[in-house]
């Protein structure tokens, strides 16, 4: 190959391959390749490149450029809230509902009754002590937000006891003990990884004490020869030395969950009052978008609000608007427009009827209905199994798995199998999953 056939970007970029490409990033790609294989002849290395292979090249490599942005998958995991495919889903009805809000202007810090500047928390706020029996709240961007800005505004410099058994990492290397470091407030560890009891929270309390902390361990467990203090013990404490309590209980929900799951994980309503400050995420078991919602006495409450931080950490319009209708959806007892209670709470002969009406449409014999197990997900009740109903494929299990992720199915491997896991499937999704089965066993 030489620099004379090398084609010209106009001539890549107007050719009829690329007439429904984005012609700004094909020419990014384009002139990027280009460059490359200029390089290459410079440095005397030996090129067999037909007009057409570069084409080529550069179709994958814009290919592969898209394959990175947002689109959607079909969960078959059968994980519910799976942080790696955007956790909680939303449903169809709300997201329409806000449209209307979000596409137009909004009295977002606007109060109409009045006529002047409005607070976006307030109507959220309102929502959310009929509905938790809460004094006030709050919301910021997710819950580890919510952490830093409870621990900066009450405990900077100041010491805030916690368990060492609660001294817990979640998923992206998000540490309790680094935040604290971070929000200038000062770890201060008490008992030991298995036992920690209220003694242990009194004895360590001094003239330095800003918090008493209690995180949920809500991504492992601990078993055997245990003890930790209950949420009770250490708002009484707080209550009796004047120190703001506080539980980062990192997932909540509200009601009654399906298969036991509600065994020891009380409900929202149950608790939101059993300390000053309390605080989940959004998107996990509550099932709405993301964000960090904080629960808590309104003198708590006020003094989260005049941190100067909180202009960073605040949500916006989309995130308050949807949110909004969720917990309208709780207190209409309108379950139905939550979809991760409605996949959480699905029957096995549900699933078993969904199953058998896969395989009937599919129409082949590679293809089985297996009992199988799986987990909620999110970092939430890891020891927790949900009985599930899966679809499984004859064949090469690796080879199955990559074929169905090329085609935005997601499934999971099991027994040396290739499974799709019911549980996380949304009805509307089913009759195109009956399709790409179709495509990819066809090919097999």
């Amino acid at each position: 190959m030489h620099f004379r056939d090398i084609p010209q970007i106009d001539k890549i970029i107007n050719d009829d391959k690329f007439k429904d490409y984005v012609k700004p990033l094909l020419t990014y790609i384009a002139k990027n390749e280009i460059a490359s294989i200029r390089q290459k002849l410079q440095d005397k290395k030996d090129l067999n490149l037909s007009q057409d292979d570069i084409f080529e090249i550069i179709s994958k490599k814009y290919d592969k450029f898209n394959r990175q942005k947002l689109q959607k998958v079909i969960n078959a995991t059968g994980v519910v809230v799976h942080t790696n495919l955007g956790r909680s889903l939303i449903s169809e009805e709300i997201f329409d509902s806000v449209k209307n809000t979000i596409c137009h202007a909004s009295n977002l810090e606007y109060d109409l009754q009045n006529g002047r500047r409005g607070e976006r928390y307030t109507f959220i706020s309102n929502l959310a002590s009929i509905l938790f029996g809460c004094e006030d709240a709050l919301v910021v961007n997710n819950n580890a937000s919510a952490v830093f800005l409870v621990l900066n505004t009450l405990a900077k410099n100041k010491e805030v006891i916690v368990s060492r058994g609660e001294l817990v990492e979640i998923g992206g290397s998000f540490r309790v003990p680094e935040v604290m470091s971070s929000s200038g407030a000062i770890l201060k560890e008490i008992g030991t990884t298995n036992r920690t009891k209220i003694q242990d929270y009194e004895n360590a309390i001094n003239e330095n004490t800003g918090l008493l902390l209690k995180v949920h361990r809500s991504n492992f467990d601990i078993v055997g020869f245990t003890k930790s203090a209950s949420l009770q013990e250490i708002s009484a404490l707080g209550k009796d030395r004047n120190l703001p309590s506080y539980y980062d209980l990192g997932s909540g929900y509200l009601g009654e969950l399906p298969y036991c799951l509600s065994k020891d994980e009380p409900s929202l309503d149950k608790i939101a009052n059993s300390v000053d400050l309390l605080s989940f995420s959004g998107d996990k078991l509550f099932g709405s978008v993301q964000c960090g919602i904080i629960l808590g006495k309104k003198k708590y409450i006020n003094q989260l609000k005049k941190n100067q931080l909180l202009r960073m950490l605040r949500v916006d319009k989309i995130t308050l608007s949807i949110l909004n209708l969720t917990m309208f959806a709780y207190l209409n007892h309108s379950y139905n427009q939550i979809p991760t209670l409605n996949l959480l709470n699905r029957s096995e002969g549900e699933l078993v009827e969904i199953g058998e009406f896969i395989i009937d449409k599919v129409g082949l014999k590679d293809i089985s209905i297996t009992k199988t197990n799986t987990y909620v997900g999110g970092g939430t009740m890891p020891n927790k199994k949900l009985p599930s109903i899966a679809v499984a494929l004859d064949g090469d299990a690796i080879n199955l798995e990559r074929k169905f992720r090329d085609k935005n199915v997601i499934g999971r491997i099991e027994d040396d199998k290739f499974m799709l896991d019911l549980k996380s499937v949304l009805k509307s999704d089913i009759n195109e999953l009956v399709e790409i089965i179709k495509e990819v066993l066809s090919d097999e």
